[in-house]
């Protein structure tokens, strides 16, 4: 529309920049040879192509020199960082223009993970965008034992984009939208709230936030400068041309990994790098039905995967476990060795396996269904500790009976009769030695004594009988505390 800002492309503009236009008017044929004419070839480096698209104001302070100089001063790692993001950028960069967001964002990963998917903060974000759990299943970013894409690089990109402009809703400004992707959103609108009653201003600048979120903008600012002007800083930045590293391609099949890599004639370290949401060694088609391959390999591997002939595309599968149950027991029912069982899933000692819980287990050689996209979507290990009982003899106290006992260790009449071979209304002498299997968690043998009702001196009144498990009564040998 007339009036409206639009971006400058002309000789001598600054990239991004907006200029206010006029009211348009008619020129006649003489007056056309005096226009310049502005080139409308792409950019052949993505740099360039980057550059032209900033459109957020900058931010001029020391704390962005500060880091300006810290970057510089480290170029092995800005040379790793923007190696590392040549086979993210190019989608990265064409998802904010399709959406018309600032190409400066296309930088935010260098902030939050030196562009590596598989980054992991000690609060648990994850990937190159650093999703916290919670807000990754807020944009759909599904995690669970088989994948987690907050890992993805489609995935996550997505749901970074979302966010932001999100935020960018929010605030109706970059730099407040920055921190709150940093800070979250709920700490920004109560630090802007608590400024507006004291009536002062709420920029980024003026704000009351903790030293990483004001350190977060200048950052990224940084990184714009040293990409806008390298030479300016004595930088040097790799070659990324414009053009997409990778594509996608569908799979149909459950497969492994070291497979579907030879099948794309591609380095295992590269697919993981492109697919980094797996978490096991396969990859379920019902949950993740594509892939991401180097440009030049994606042909290659759809030839290998039609010609396959050496037997099934994945040897592990998913199997639920029908009821709670034991490391033991899993491994009886799956045919793995117990060891192999526990290493694969990440089950430590004296934990149960809850029922409903997904393994990752050996796939036969007649097994011919693949994963369900349930359990692709779902699957979980649910773990508890695992209880044990331990053989104890007490003291009967004048006037107990097997209903007083059983009520004092918080254990059944029956189970206390049956233990000592009397009638669920039978009485003890003061001083009868009364036998008990008391129960034991991994982690709560040292509070045992004292979580009975009535607790009385483990040194007068119980005695631990080391014996061995049977197959009646979960008993263990060992009466180590822990």
């Amino acid at each position: 529309m007339p009036g409206d800002p639009v971006l400058a492309t002309g000789p001598g503009s600054t990239p991004g920049q907006r200029v206010q236009t006029g009211p348009l008017r008619a020129i006649t044929p003489g007056q056309v040879n005096s226009f310049p004419i502005v080139s409308t070839e792409p950019p052949k480096e993505l740099w360039d192509r980057i550059r032209r698209g900033f459109a957020m104001p900058d931010l001029q302070n020391e704390l962005v020199t500060d880091r300006e100089q810290w970057y510089t001063s480290r170029p092995d790692y800005i040379l790793r960082m923007t190696e590392r993001s040549s086979k993210y950028l190019f989608h990265i960069v064409e998802e904010l223009e399709r959406r018309q967001m600032p190409t400066e964002l296309a930088l935010l990963p260098f902030i939050e993970s030196a562009f590596n998917p598989q980054a992991v903060s000690s609060a648990k974000a994850a990937g190159m965008w650093q999703f916290m759990p919670a807000t990754g299943k807020y944009f759909s970013l599904k995690q669970n034992d088989f994948r987690d894409d907050r890992r993805d690089v489609l995935a996550s990109t997505r749901a970074a984009l979302d966010y932001l402009q999100k935020l960018y809703g929010m605030f109706g400004d970059w730099h407040l939208a920055l921190a709150a992707y940093n800070w979250g959103e709920g700490s920004v609108s109560r630090a802007i709230a608590k400024n507006q009653k004291a009536g002062l201003g709420t920029s980024y600048d003026e704000l009351s936030m903790p030293a990483e979120t004001r350190l977060y903008v200048p950052k990224l600012q940084a990184v714009k400068n040293i990409v806008a002007n390298p030479q300016a800083f004595n930088s040097e930045l790799p070659l990324i041309e414009n053009h997409a590293y990778f594509q996608q391609v569908q799979i149909t099949r459950d497969i492994d990994v070291a497979l579907a890599a030879r099948l794309a004639d591609v380095p295992i370290e590269v697919f993981k790098a492109l697919n980094p949401s797996a978490r096991r060694p396969v990859i379920l088609a019902a949950g993740t039905p594509q892939i991401l391959l180097p440009w030049d390999n994606a042909l290659v591997f759809q030839r290998n995967f039609d010609a396959y002939t050496q037997g099934q595309y994945a040897s592990w599968t998913a199997w639920t476990a029908p009821s709670t149950m034991t490391a033991t027991e899993a491994a009886r029912h799956t045919g793995m060795n117990e060891t192999d069982l526990r290493s694969m899933n990440n089950i430590p000692p004296r934990m149960l396996i809850k029922a409903g819980s997904t393994l990752m287990v050996p796939r036969t050689a007649k097994m011919e269904d693949d994963v369900s996209s349930h359990v692709a979507d779902n699957a979980q290990v649910s773990l508890s500790p695992e209880i044990t009982t331990r053989r104890t003899t007490v003291k009967a106290r004048k006037g107990e009976s097997v209903a007083s006992i059983a009520n004092r260790y918080g254990l059944t009449a029956a189970s206390v009769a049956n233990w000592n071979s009397v009638g669920a209304g039978a009485a003890f002498k003061q001083g009868h030695q009364v036998v008990l299997y008391l129960p034991i968690t991994a982690r709560n043998v040292a509070n045992m004594v004292g979580s009975f009702k009535k607790p009385a001196p483990l040194s007068d009144n119980i005695k631990i009988i080391p014996v061995r498990r049977s197959a009646s009564k979960t008993i263990v040998k060992k009466s180590k505390r822990r």
